[in-house]
C-alpha cells in the first residue's frame, strides 16, 4: 500500500514539530502560511518498502535525470532517518544507505536494508535543495512511518532436565536444563531455584558462577550443586548444611522471565520435582556394567545396562565402541530409563568378531564419581596416587 504523508512546516516551527510527533508517533500537517504541492509517499507494495517524494514539475525531475549527483548531494535532498528511540539521539544520527532514482514523475529512494518493524522512520524532503530552484522559500517537507510490530508469542520451554530420575542422590553433583529453543544469557541464577517439601527456597544451593555454562548452541544449561554444600568437612556444608537431605522431597523451579534469543519469556514455568536417597560416594566400576551385543549382519542397537543412572552428558561423549580391527565404529548412542541404558545403533551393519566399549575413566554418575575415583576425598587421608584421564576397555563378541 502507497501512504502518501504531507506535512508544511516554517523553520521556525520544525524543531517544535519534530519533538511533538516523536512523542506521538504520528504525522500531521503543522501549522504554516504557504501551502507546498509536494509531498513523501511510503511505498510499502515495493520489497523493500521506498520512500517517494512527489509533486515535482517537469523541469525538476528532467534536471534531476541528467544530474550526476553522488549520494552525499541526494541526502541533501531527501533523506531518511532510522528513530532511536530517544529524541535528541534521533536529531544526530546519520541519514540511512540506499539508492536513489527518479521515475514515474517523482524521486525514489529505496533503504539498503529492509526497513524494520517496530521502528519509527523519518523522511525529510527540502525542496530548497532542488537543481536550479526557485524553491528556496518552501518549507521542509517532514513524514514519521512505522511498521507496525510483529506481535510474537512466547513458545520456547525447558524441554528436558537431565537427571530425569524422581530419586536422586543427597550429593548430586549438577543439573542440565534443555531449552526447546536458544536462550539468551544472563541472570540465570535469579531465575531458577529449589524448594524444600515445605515451599522454603534453599539458600544458595548453586554454584554461581560469573560465566554461565551454556553449550555453544545457547540451548542447554549446565547447572551446578555447590561442592561447598556436598564435600564434608569443608566450611560451607558445616556452616549451612547440605543443599539436598536423604529423605526429604525437593522441587528445581525454573521461572519463565528465562528469555529466548528474540528476547521473548518462555511460554511457561517448569518444575521437576524430586525425592533424595543417601549419598553416593563409591567410584564408578565398569565390572557393574551388563553389555548385550548385537547380531552380525544387522544395524542391530548395541546395548549397555548400568546398575546406577550415569551423568546424561558424558555418558554420550566419552563412550565409544571399536571394532575388530580398532577402528571406532561411527554411529548414534543415546540414553533411556532414566539414564541407566546406553544404546548405539552403527551406521553400517556389524561385522563378526571382537569388538570393544571404549569408556574414558572421567565419566561420572549422578553424584561425580569417576571409574576407580569417588568425586569426594577424605582429606584427612593422603591421596596415594594421580587420577589421569584413561580410557578404560570392554570386550565384547559379535556373532
Amino acid at each position: 500500500m502507497v501512504q502518501p504523508v504531507r506535512l508544511v512546516t516554517s523553520a521556525a516551527t520544525l524543531r517544535a514539530s519534530l519533538l511533538l510527533v516523536g512523542w506521538l508517533g504520528v504525522s500531521y500537517p503543522a501549522s504554516a502560511a504557504e501551502t507546498s504541492t509536494y509531498s513523501i509517499r511510503w511505498n510499502t507494495n515495493s520489497t523493500p518498502p521506498m520512500v517517494e517524494a512527489v509533486g515535482l514539475n517537469e523541469k525538476a525531475l528532467r534536471q534531476l535525470q541528467e544530474s550526476n549527483w553522488q549520494t552525499a548531494d541526494w541526502q541533501k535532498l531527501l533523506s531518511v532517518y532510522a528513530g532511536q528511540g530517544d529524541f535528541m539521539t534521533d536529531m544526530s544520527v546519520p541519514a540511512m544507505l540506499g539508492s536513489y532514482q527518479v521515475a514515474d514523475n517523482r524521486i525514489r529512494f529505496q533503504p539498503q536494508f529492509p526497513l524494520e518493524p517496530g521502528v519509527r522512520y523519518r523522511a525529510v524532503f527540502r525542496p530548497s535543495k532542488l537543481p536550479g530552484s526557485g524553491e528556496i522559500r518552501k518549507a521542509d517537507i517532514l513524514s514519521i512511518f512505522q511498521l507496525p510490530a510483529i506481535q510474537r508469542q512466547p513458545t520456547t520451554v525447558v524441554a528436558q532436565v537431565y537427571p530425569s530420575a524422581d530419586v536422586l542422590p543427597e550429593n548430586l553433583l549438577k543439573f542440565y536444563i534443555h531449552f526447546s529453543a536458544p536462550m539468551r544469557g544472563g541472570h540465570i541464577y535469579e531465575r531458577v531455584r529449589l524448594r524444600d517439601e515445605v515451599g522454603k527456597v534453599v539458600e544458595l544451593p548453586f554454584l554461581e558462577l560469573d560465566e554461565e555454562l551454556w553449550n555453544p548452541e545457547m540451548t542447554r544449561l549446565t547447572l551446578f550443586i555447590d561442592p561447598g554444600r556436598i564435600k564434608r568437612e569443608v566450611k560451607p556444608l558445616e556452616d549451612i548444611g547440605p543443599a539436598l537431605e536423604a529423605g526429604k522431597r525437593y522441587t528445581l523451579e525454573i521461572d519463565a522471565a528465562c528469555t529466548d534469543s528474540a528476547g521473548l519469556p518462555m511460554r511457561e514455568p517448569f518444575r521437576k520435582s524430586f525425592r533424595v536417597s543417601a549419598p553416593d560416594r563409591e567410584p564408578t566400576s565398569l565390572a557393574s556394567w551388563t553389555i548385550k551385543p548385537p547380531k552380525s549382519g544387522t544395524r542391530d542397537a548395541l546395548t549397555v545396562n548400568f546398575p546406577e543412572p550415569m551423568d546424561h552428558a558424558l555418558a554420550l561423549r566419552v563412550i565409544r565402541v571399536a571394532n575388530a580391527a580398532g577402528r571406532l565404529v561411527e554411529g548414534a548412542s543415546a540414553l533411556a530409563d532414566h539414564e541407566t541404558r546406553w544404546s548405539f545403533t552403527p551406521q553400517e551393519t556389524w561385522t563378526a568378531g571382537t569388538h570393544q566399549l571404549q569408556v574414558q575413566n572421567n565419566i561420572e554418575d549422578l553424584a561425580g564419581n569417576n571409574i576407580g575415583k569417588a568425586f569426594e576425598v577424605d582429606l584427612l587421608e593422603p591421596v596415594q596416587r594421580r587420577f589421569t584421564n584413561q580410557v578404560v576397555r570392554l570386550s565384547f563378541e559379535v556373532r
